[in-house]
């Protein structure tokens, strides 16, 4: 999947925004610094588990915002897994 919302600008929104979601779905809003990479590490974690599901295209502003805000609650799922929920 082709996440491109735009330019730097707009990657940093999608990844607070995404984490911010991930943060409200999961219940574990970690601060606003901490949303932010959460989001953007999403975006990748969530491409690259859409690419693997053949999924592909390219998703936009919005789409990306989802895209990487399920690849976010993974990421926090895990977390939980492998630390214990904090």
């Amino acid at each position: 999947m082709t996440l491109d919302p735009g330019g730097i600008i707009a990657w940093l929104l999608v990844g607070l925004i995404a984490g911010w979601l991930a943060g409200k779905v999961t219940g574990s809003s970690r601060g606003l610094v901490s949303d932010l990479v959460l989001g953007l590490i999403g975006a990748f974690v969530g491409g690259f588990i859409f690419g693997l599901l053949g999924i592909s295209g390219n998703a936009g502003f919005f789409g990306s915002i989802v895209v990487a805000t399920i690849g976010a609650v993974i990421l926090i799922s895990l977390s939980r897994v492998i630390y214990g929920k904090r």
